[in-house]
């Protein structure tokens, strides 16, 4: 038995209308229960208002200091070493407070599926 190796190609980050960088690390039908991205955040950007639904997400953030925003929670300083817990279907959104980027991992339970990202707004 071969055991798989998921190397990430840093030339497949893109720029999402969400307003961030990702790099999907491990993404496939194959291993449908786990997701794994890496988020970038440029200084200054905060990204939009989402949920995921029925997808846990966890942030662990990797570099840089943000501002997460958790359905009505008040906002709270993230930093590098620090994992956030979204609940399923929650609206959030994270914003770079920092001088460099703000760079993280996304892991998702179930893995994340397009279909399931949603933009919302404030009151939702």
């Amino acid at each position: 038995m071969q055991v798989p190796i998921l190397r990430p190609y840093p030339d497949a980050e893109s720029h999402t209308e969400e307003r961030c960088y990702i790099l999907e690390l491990s993404n496939s039908a194959d291993d449908p229960d786990l997701s794994i991205a890496r988020a970038r955040v440029e200084p200054g950007v905060t990204t939009r208002w989402h949920r995921v639904v029925d997808t846990v997400e966890r942030y662990v953030i990797l570099d840089g200091t943000g501002r997460m925003e958790i359905g009505d929670l008040p906002p709270q300083e993230v930093q590098a070493g620090d994992v956030v817990l979204i609940p399923a279907s929650c609206r959030q959104r994270i914003a770079n407070i920092g001088q460099g980027d703000l760079v993280f991992l996304a892991i998702c339970t179930p893995r994340f599926r397009p279909e399931a990202y949603e933009e919302v707004g404030n009151g939702v």
